[in-house]
């Protein structure tokens, strides 16, 4: 049985290390985020329509990592974004959503969302929109909110210490076992 940990959060809270770790640590494969490859690609400058050809990607590309993990028989596979962030980044630019996004977020299933919190430094680069707290902070609190009403169980992972934040991910995944 393939376990699928989705590793969620504010931008520039740890999660594509965090996943990559994960997958060290369980060696196993992990799926990247499609939009910092398409942004990086086209620019940053997107549009609504843009999301949508972002969340196929992402779609697709959980779909082909799901596949490898199965045929390589891999425990767990590790996925950095899901539907849900595209449902948060669409309403919290765009104040709509792709309906889409909203019929996959209802079909696929995942065993466990490792939620990563804000307490870690900001880190600048091409991509990133939200450098201050208080907006890093509400979108952290609108993925607890949706992960609080939905049935996967999650975690929350905190602390400045990335070493620290792994070893409680590690605890978290090893107790699906």
């Amino acid at each position: 049985m393939l376990n699928k940990i989705v590793v969620i959060g504010p931008e520039s809270t740890g999660k594509s290390t965090l996943c990559h770790l994960l997958a060290q640590h369980f060696n196993c494969l992990w799926c990247k985020e499609f939009a910092r490859d398409y942004l990086l690609k086209h620019g940053n400058n997107y549009n609504f329509k843009d999301l949508a050809a972002i969340a196929q990607g992402q779609l697709s590309l959980e779909d082909e990592y799901t596949n490898a993990a199965l045929q390589k028989k891999h425990p767990f596979l590790f996925l950095d974004t899901d539907m849900y962030v595209m449902q948060v980044w669409c309403n919290f630019v765009f104040k709509k959503v792709h309906s889409f996004i909203e019929d996959e977020i209802k079909k696929r299933t995942y065993t466990l969302y490792i939620l990563c919190n804000t307490d870690v430094t900001w880190v600048k680069d091409e991509l990133r929109e939200y450098p201050d707290l208080e907006t890093r902070q509400q979108l952290f609190n609108t993925y607890h909110s949706i992960l609080k009403n939905q049935n996967t169980p999650f975690v929350v992972i905190s602390g400045q210490d990335y070493e620290e934040r792994l070893q409680q991910a590690i605890a978290a995944v090893t107790a699906l076992r």
